[in-house]
């Protein structure tokens, strides 16, 4: 304590000094903090985002995700009610999970007879109670943009499609919908007025079967036209109940989100329904590497038959590890500035110590004090400024994280047509707080250990003589 004592003596007899360093390290210390905070949130913003639509993890038919995108037919899962069954009734996953539930994936043409228009979609077949359950998941309190899908109560022909396709579509009447595009800007009045090569007989055959079977006269009917499982097209009537905004434009341009059922019909018809993945939500993600490990179990012995394989949302989503290696490139990179700098500010306000107090430490060799004391006082001076600065800094970046969070400021994530809240994640978390703090006060160390080791050289006789 003396020691500590006389260090702390000694950063107040030069206030300036001491208050400028201080400084330096304050602004630095806030700075990788706000910026710090900032990118855990966005990082666990979009962990919560593709965990909320993907699930953690995934079963897939062996295939499927390299493949399976052209053909998904060719990639299904049978006897999936039974795989689901045993995986909720495992007594290792059961008090893991949220939600376990299926999904078919396939590719097709939307068409609005009506208006003469058609155009390539992606379909997804969905246990809509599921999928609204698994919006809701938000492990980390973000704020993100998750609506519930349009679907609960409605028949199984209903359909949600993206604002984009209703565009497309020339549905924005129908929906309700703003800022819709004129039929000219579309190029539909134009394509109206060539002459369209006619449908095959079997596409039109198929058109005429599904138009007697649903209303033509609704405004918001649309034909979903796919391969089935023979590979044959195959045509479904499909009701536009809602037109929603699904954030990224490519997919609000294409998906088409429907009722399982009419999913499997469509694709299946009357043969044995199957999908294309049956997604697992847990109730944490720190759970996923437990949770797979049994999941890989139940398929070895019970499924051991089947061609499967466990995706988990980082691999189907390849974007969320590329954003976590952007964040940590750039936080890396501004530590290291910052360290740069707090290393030659310490040391160089180490130094001109020295400098002043040369006769003062040999005064203190002269009366017995060892080399090593005078290294420990010095170097005790560096470790109080790294406290110091490191206590400072939290202290000011925590209303600074406040002020951020309630000033309204959003932004978009690229790839993104809706904004986001300009949230700065510092208070609760302990790893960014400590491991910063712990690491400025390391760099203060280092910076004094230097100066410090010369001033423990000094040799006694000239350290009496200097003036």
């Amino acid at each position: 304590m003396m020691v500590f004592s006389l260090a702390l003596r000694n950063l107040l007899r030069n206030r300036r000094r001491s208050m400028t360093t201080l400084l330096a390290m304050v602004v630095g210390l806030v700075s990788m903090l706000i910026f710090g905070g900032y990118a855990r949130n966005a990082v666990l913003a979009t962990e919560t985002g593709y965990v909320q639509f993907h699930g953690h993890l995934q079963i897939q038919h062996k295939g499927y995700f390299k493949y399976g995108s052209g053909n998904p037919v060719a990639y299904g899962i049978p006897d999936y009610e039974r795989l689901i069954g045993a995986i909720k009734n495992d007594p290792v996953l059961r008090p893991m999970l949220v939600v376990v539930t299926p999904s078919l994936r396939l590719n097709g043409i939307a068409g609005n007879f009506t208006n003469g228009v058609s155009n390539g979609v992606v379909a997804a077949g969905v246990v809509v109670d599921d999928q609204n359950k698994m919006r809701k998941w938000n492990d980390y309190g973000s704020l993100t943009y998750s609506p519930e899908i349009a679907l609960g109560g409605t028949p199984v022909d209903s359909a949600v499609i993206g604002v984009g396709v209703a565009h497309l579509l020339q549905m924005c009447g129908p929906l309700k919908l703003s800022d819709c595009p004129s039929a000219e800007e579309t190029g539909a009045s134009a394509n109206r007025d060539l002459a369209a090569p006619a449908a095959p007989d079997s596409i039109t055959a198929l058109s005429l079967a599904e138009q007697t079977n649903t209303p033509a006269a609704s405004p918001t009917h649309i034909e979903l036209l796919a391969a089935s499982v023979q590979g044959a097209p195959n045509v479904t009537g499909l009701n536009a109940v809602r037109a929603e905004n699904w954030g990224v434009k490519e997919i609000d341009d294409s998906l088409i989100v429907m009722h399982l059922p009419q999913a499997q019909r469509l694709v299946f018809g009357g043969a044995a329904p199957q999908v294309t993945a049956i997604q697992i939500q847990l109730a944490h993600t720190g759970q996923m590497a437990a949770a797979r490990v049994r999941l890989e179990e139940l398929l070895a012995t019970q499924f051991k038959g089947m061609p499967l394989e466990i995706h988990d949302f980082a691999t189907l989503a390849p974007i969320y590890t590329q954003v976590i290696q952007f964040f940590d490139s750039i936080f890396g990179f501004i530590s290291i500035l910052i360290y740069v700098i707090v290393l030659f500010t310490v040391g160089n306000t180490m130094s001109m110590a020295v400098v002043e107090r040369t006769t003062e430490i040999g005064t203190l060799r002269a009366i017995g004090q060892r080399p090593g004391g005078i290294r420990i006082m010095f170097v005790c001076e560096g470790f109080l400024l790294g406290v110091l600065g490191a206590v400072a800094g939290i202290a000011i970046a925590l209303p600074v994280a406040y002020l951020i969070n309630h000033s309204g400021l959003t932004w978009a994530p690229p790839g993104y047509s809706y904004a986001y809240p300009v949230q700065v994640r510092v208070w609760g978390d302990h790893g960014l707080v400590v491991g910063t703090a712990l690491s400025l006060t390391f760099i203060a160390v280092v910076s004094a250990w230097w100066p410090a080791n010369r001033a423990a050289k000094l040799d006694i006789v000239d350290a009496l003589r200097h003036v």
